[in-house]
């Protein structure tokens, strides 16, 4: 079965309007299957939502963590339980916060690397001198709220020049919750999991593997066999999505030394890639323009 997450979400604990309870309702009200709780600097609000969901939204989990909010750059922590100083940050040398994250057993990512903040505040845009991506393990390539093109498209992009250069990141997104919000016609993260099964491991095995889908309602599926790439089409049912005809969505493959448009009962030879080992599928509806993307799957690895 396929899960849904909301990966980036705040509370009173640092500067949102929702409270921990509040977060939970609202979660819960719109059907996901869990929550990241990411408050700027603290994790003051583990306890509370811990509390929260085992007393009222025991069929609700929440992923902890923390963003890390810096005056050159936001890194997401995901599966953070224990808070690691980050005072000494070096702009040029960020690899350091990362591994020491990491080392407690956190998933850490950039966030909205290209965002202007808001209102335009210093310290939104990641400005780090970033050279060994070995240490991250994500992009947040939308954040939902920033503009489209000037903002979550250069997202998109520097994922995938990574992910051709052979980085094994995998792509996520997030609303970027601070108060009552919408979550209708927005991008979530979708994994693969187990009824009941543990989402904190579940997501580090996605992000390890670089198996998460970033998608509007629909999932693009493709299956690398017998020398072709064949697809399919999962329709998650996440509300406010109207699913359209199946005749209705195209298909973008991407690759280092190309591109290709196709439909969705196409198969496409591996050897219409060359030698590049990465293909990056994404699925539009009518039109291949950003406007129309619905979903971001992972790379195929060839």
């Amino acid at each position: 079965m396929y899960k849904r997450l909301e990966l980036h979400n705040h509370t009173t604990e640092s500067d949102a309007v929702f409270t921990c309870q509040e977060l939970v309702d609202f979660m819960a009200a719109d059907g996901v299957d869990a929550f990241a709780l990411t408050d700027h600097n603290t994790i003051s609000g583990h306890r509370k939502v811990r509390q929260i969901l085992e007393n009222t939204a025991p069929a609700l989990s929440a992923i902890y963590g923390m963003e890390y909010t810096t005056y050159y750059g936001h890194i997401l922590c995901l599966n953070l339980t224990e808070y690691v100083p980050w005072e000494n940050i070096n702009r040029h040398k960020p690899e350091l916060l990362f591994r020491a994250a990491r080392e407690k057993g956190a998933l850490c990512g950039i966030a909205h690397p290209f965002s202007y903040g808001w209102p335009f505040a210093r310290g939104c845009r990641f400005e780090m001198t970033m050279t060994d991506y070995s240490c991250c393990d994500f992009i947040e390539i939308f954040n939902n709220p920033e503009p489209l093109h000037e903002v979550n498209e250069k997202g998109l992009a520097l994922w995938e020049e990574l992910v051709f250069e052979g980085w094994n990141l995998a792509a996520t997104c997030g609303m970027d919750l601070h108060g009552n919000s919408s979550l209708h016609g927005h991008y979530s993260t979708y994994i693969e999991g187990e009824k009941g099964g543990a989402v904190a491991q579940e997501l580090e095995r996605a992000i390890r593997r670089g198996r998460t889908w970033v998608c509007k309602g629909p999932l693009l599926e493709t299956e690398a066999e017998d020398g072709r790439v064949r697809f399919s089409l999962h329709q998650t049912g996440k509300p406010g999505y109207e699913a359209l005809p199946r005749e209705r969505y195209l298909v973008t493959l991407d690759w280092k030394a190309g591109s290709m448009t196709c439909r969705l009962d196409e198969e496409i030879p591996l050897s219409a890639f060359g030698r590049d080992m990465r293909v990056i599928p994404k699925l539009f509806e009518d039109e291949a323009v950003l406007e129309n993307l619905v979903c971001v799957s992972p790379a195929i690895q060839i």
